[in-house]
């Protein structure tokens, strides 16, 4: 009895089994993919279907406006060529900052109840630094102040910026003798007041903990001096004289043309004196006899 009971209890086992059906559902083992540039990148979509045993996987990708990437069997654009599909989940070779986004897997199953799945993941495709642009003033006065810019737009993730000053790296802290500052995010060394120590060659140098870092060509900042010299003195003196002989000239031939409303002035002030002189009587007994009458 104990060995009937042996072989009949699996028996009895895997006729009580039923498995259980579950309607479509799609998964990724990534949800989100960062890869170097010009390498491969794996999508990663798993599908399980209740009835359905061929699905249609469809793959888009979510921009500005939706793009289909692969379709009806088949890759479109950009992707057809350098692309391949295993299942559901996708592979792209030497991707490049263009393709970075996110995509979504779409299975649809007919058969199922549930009759469509989805998923979704981000690829973001890294770029080591290029070769930055910088800025730098070739000659700055003594005394005045000076910005130094510096500048990568094609890193991803975004750079950080380092300046070189005759090779040797300028301090980022702000201890009492430093007279500038240096933002690291934006690249911008800003001075204060330049002084004659701050003459020498400059770099910036950008990295992002993708590649190795790239700096841009040195270039050399002069600091000058402004310094009064003899002849510079006497062209000075020799033009504020001759503005002011212009300036005395103007004026005379504008009060002969009458141009000057001072001038128009004095000219009647004299003319009426003058009138008034010439009406005075001659006779000298009438001029005293006029003035006791009006006494």
């Amino acid at each position: 009895m104990s060995t009937t009971h042996i072989f009949t209890f699996p028996a009895l086992v895997m006729l009580l089994y039923i498995p259980s059906s579950d309607p479509v559902t799609v998964t990724t083992s990534k949800a989100k993919v960062e890869v170097h540039e010009n390498t491969n990148a794996v999508l990663s979509c798993e599908f399980r279907t209740e009835k359905e045993t061929t699905p249609r996987v469809e793959w888009k990708k979510r921009g500005k406006d939706v793009s289909y990437v692969y379709f009806d069997g088949d890759f479109t654009g950009s992707f057809k060529g350098r692309a391949s599909i295993y299942g559901a989940t996708m592979t792209l070779r030497g991707v490049t900052q263009k393709d970075s986004g996110v995509y979504h897997c779409e299975v649809t199953a007919r058969q199922d109840k549930i009759k469509l799945g989805e998923v979704t993941v981000t690829l973001n495709v890294l770029v080591p630094p290029h070769a930055p642009s910088c800025e730098v003033p070739e000659t700055v006065m003594k005394g005045f102040s000076a910005e130094l810019h510096c500048k990568d737009k094609l890193s991803v993730p975004a750079a950080t910026y380092s300046w070189y000053k005759d090779n040797k790296p300028l301090n980022t802290g702000k201890p009492p003798e430093i007279n500038y500052t240096l933002d690291p995010k934006t690249g911008t060394l800003k001075f204060k007041t330049v002084s004659k120590s701050d003459e020498g060659q400059y770099r910036c140098e950008a990295s992002n903990g993708v590649g190795a870092p790239k700096s841009c060509a040195g270039q050399h900042m002069k600091i000058t001096e402004f310094e009064l010299n003899m002849t510079i003195v006497i062209a000075l003196e020799v033009g504020a004289f001759l503005l002011l002989l212009s300036c005395c000239v103007a004026i005379c031939l504008c009060c002969r043309r009458g141009c000057c409303r001072c001038c128009r002035k004095s000219k009647g002030e004299t003319k009426q004196r003058t009138k008034t002189s010439c009406n005075l009587p001659t006779d000298p007994r009438r001029y005293k006899h006029t003035q006791s009458f009006v006494l």
